[in-house]
């Protein structure tokens, strides 16, 4: 409303705009294109963006998603173009490679943290959220729910301990390490 007031743009621009798009990106249903499966329709719809002025197949990922989120998505228009591993045993292969470099850059590290540690640390973070891509798990959701169970799990042990007149701080790893692994045999814990 207050584009149009300052007849910079109308509604009707916007529908118009949006429904060209649609019939663009759309050519194996508005126009005469063939495809064979929803692959080849991903291949086509990277290829008109990337016709339309993106610099890269990327580009159109917002920087501010979370890491794990920009990781999977990466991935996935990667995928679309054919970048990708055939099974995920290949992308588990690589998890493996990237999990003995990171170990060795721990072993080299000796408690310091060095930008090799850190990029080991990324191209291993990297490298599971595409092994639970392959077999179609979502890094976000999957974190986030860990991410649930951890602090049931947690507040489970700070409850049981104040029941007992005690504090985290109070307590030994022992100690604490039993509560966590009562709260794992809970239901829904």
């Amino acid at each position: 409303k207050m584009a149009s007031e300052k007849n910079d743009f109308s509604i009707d621009d916007v529908i118009r705009g949006i429904s060209e798009k649609l019939i663009r990106r759309h050519p194996h249903v508005f126009g005469d294109k063939e495809v064979e499966g929803s692959s080849q329709v991903a291949q086509n719809w990277e290829q008109i963006k990337l016709n339309e002025g993106r610099e890269s197949l990327l580009s159109g990922i917002p920087s501010h998603l979370p890491a794990l989120l920009q990781a999977q998505r990466m991935q996935e228009k990667a995928s679309n173009v054919g970048f990708d591993w055939s099974e995920w045993t290949l992308a588990w292969e690589k998890l493996q490679e990237e999990l003995d470099e990171f170990r060795e850059e721990l072993m080299k590290a000796q408690n310091e943290v060095s930008p090799e540690l850190k990029e080991e640390f990324g191209d291993l973070l990297f490298s599971i959220v595409n092994v639970g891509r392959l077999v179609e798990l979502h890094a976000e959701d999957s974190l986030r729910e860990c991410n649930k169970k951890f602090k049931t799990r947690f507040q489970y042990i700070e409850a049981k301990l104040r029941e007992r007149g005690s504090s985290l701080q109070e307590s030994s790893l022992e100690e604490m390490d039993q509560l966590w692994n009562e709260a794992k045999i809970r239901p829904n814990q």
